[in-house]
């Protein structure tokens, strides 16, 4: 299985191309504007823009699922750097599909765990 990670200090974020990338190859059609920050904002197609329809990329890329998405990996395979947002750094990590595995952060820089027990 691969999964992506962030490498870096900062966070795990993916730039405007690759989500808006990303949206397409799962067939979610959107509208573009820009938010009172001056940043970009996605919203379903032609619903109203509130929080129920603000397209977040953190509704896909942030668990285990999410981050092994073969649309995602695809997306930073096909962009490379262009797929990185602000502070981040990706790897494409491949693990044994049968590893039960969380994604641990530390300022942002992530790992990738294995799930192991632990009593107290």
């Amino acid at each position: 299985m691969k999964i992506v990670i962030n490498r870096c200090y900062g966070g795990f974020k993916l730039s405007p191309v690759a989500f808006k990338l990303l949206l397409l190859k799962k067939g979610i059609e959107f509208d573009e504007t820009i938010d009172r920050y001056g940043s970009l904002a996605l919203y379903k197609k032609g619903q109203p823009r509130t929080d129920e329809n603000y397209l977040s990329q953190y509704d896909f890329c942030d668990s285990i699922n999410g981050r092994s998405d073969p649309d995602l990996i695809a997306v930073i395979e096909q962009l490379g750097k262009q797929a990185e947002g602000t502070s981040s750094e990706f790897k494409i990590i491949e693990i044994p599909d049968d590893v039960v595995c969380v994604i641990t952060s530390y300022d942002g820089m992530e790992r990738i765990e294995e799930v192991h027990r632990i009593w107290f």
